[in-house]
This record gives C-alpha cells, sequence and structure tokens, in this order.
C-alpha cells in the first residue's frame, strides 16, 4: 500500500511506464490510447434543430485479437461521423489521476495484480456517456468477455444499437503486432500467439451473444487500411 500524505499523482508519474504495463494486464486494454472526445456532427432533431438530449446511438467495436486492426479503424470512424470516442483504459487511467477514492481503489487492485471488477468499469463507461454532449458514442475495446457484458446489461442502462467485429487471421495478427513492436523483448511469435488464444476464449461468448441479437456487423480484418474501411463505410452511411 502506499504512504500516507504522498501525493498520487507524483506517485504515478515516477512509475508510470510499470503502471500503464499492469493496467494492461489487470483490465486488458491499452491504457496508452489517447482519449478523445469528437463532437463533429452531433445528431439534431428531425425538425433540423438540436433539442432535447435523447438515446444517444452507442457503437461497441470489438476484434479477434491485438493486431485486429481495430484501433486504427475505430479513429477513422470517430473522424469521419463524429463519434465520442471512449476508451477503457483511458476512462480507468483518468480515475485514477483523479485522486478521487474509486481512483484509488482502481489503483490498488491494479498493484495487487488484480482484475478490476466489471461493474466498477461499466459505471466508468455510463458516467462519460451521460457527460458526453454527443450522441454518437464509441466504445472501443468493449466488452471483452462475458463479465463484462453481463455488468454493462446490469448497469450500464444504455445498450449498443450495433457492435463491430473486426475478423482477422491469427497469422495475420501475429505479423501485425510483432512488426509494430519491433524490440520489445516481450514480444515474441509464442507470447503473442498465448495472448491471442486467451483473447479469443474470452471474446468469442460475446461474439456470439451480439450476434444471434442481430447487432453484430462481421468485418474482414485482412487487408489495408483503407480496404478494411471500406467495409466498415456502408455501415454507418445512413449517419452521414
Amino acid at each position: 500500500m502506499w504512504r500516507r500524505g504522498v501525493s498520487l499523482s507524483s506517485m504515478l508519474s515516477s512509475s508510470k511506464s510499470r503502471l500503464l504495463n499492469q493496467m494492461q494486464v489487470a483490465c486488458g486494454f491499452n491504457a496508452c490510447q489517447v482519449f478523445s472526445t469528437h463532437v463533429l456532427n452531433p445528431i439534431v432533431a428531425e425538425d433540423g434543430v438540436s433539442g432535447a438530449r435523447r438515446k444517444p446511438f452507442v457503437t461497441f467495436v470489438l476484434g479477434s485479437g491485438p493486431g485486429s486492426g481495430k484501433g486504427t479503424q475505430c479513429t477513422r470512424i470517430v473522424n469521419t461521423f463524429g463519434f465520442t470516442h471512449l476508451s477503457v483504459g483511458d476512462l480507468l487511467r483518468k480515475e485514477i489521476y483523479s485522486d478521487s477514492e474509486n481512483g484509488s481503489m482502481i489503483l490498488d487492485t491494479i498493484k495487487e495484480g488484480k482484475i478490476v471488477p466489471s461493474e466498477v468499469t461499466v459505471k466508468l463507461i455510463k458516467k462519460a456517456i451521460e457527460a458526453s454532449e454527443n450522441n454518437r458514442i464509441l466504445v472501443d475495446g468493449f466488452p471483452r468477455s462475458e463479465e463484462n457484458r453481463i455488468a454493462y446489461e446490469r448497469v450500464g442502462g444504455v445498450e449498443p444499437d450495433i457492435v463491430l467485429f473486426f475478423d482477422c487471421p491469427k497469422e495475420e495478427m501475429v505479423k501485425r503486432v510483432l512488426n509494430r513492436n519491433q524490440g520489445r523483448i516481450d514480444d515474441n511469435i509464442d507470447t503473442v500467439k498465448e495472448r491471442l488464444s486467451v483473447f479469443e476464449e474470452l471474446n468469442l461468448p460475446v461474439i456470439k451473444y451480439y450476434s444471434e441479437k442481430g447487432i453484430l456487423h462481421k468485418i474482414d480484418g485482412t487487408g489495408t487500411e483503407d480496404e478494411i474501411y471500406e467495409r466498415v463505410l456502408p455501415i454507418f452511411a445512413a449517419l452521414r
């Protein structure tokens, strides 16, 4: 445990790299992504005038694993269609830096090598959605497990309208991860394949659930960034 009287912010800055690595293990999200809130094209009432807040259009974006291309496509979707981009890793990091009681609990959980409770994560997502002035919300990389999904349905309050799933062959994802992480000693073929296997085990039940609900859009994650994005565009064409 940290000693009393020491600033949480100063402790974080001195061990930032280690903390972010622990966060990736604890919650399975990329805590280094930049938290962005793009409000480019807010949805307006039918008469063309912005009216009272109505149910936001929520999109969940999932990938078949690290290297699926999900993050790159999220950025392009946000920039083209004016979504507010919510990354769970960034929400957790923001809460930790706030020096709140909840942030201290999250930090202690990560330091102890435990998983941040799904309900805590969901409440942060819900809070961010409610705080946003935008009616288009993109949640990047969530839910990652059935536990995440069930907690969101119980606490979240706003169901996703669509779920994107970027499906990419394991061999291609391994190649992409190794290429982008050149020089990192913790990434070799075996470790990357192991990470993908764990990811797949957690992710498949979630994909199956949303597929059965009829809101899943499976996108071929192979090819160039532009080729993949051309497969995404028709899904959001009505939002232009």
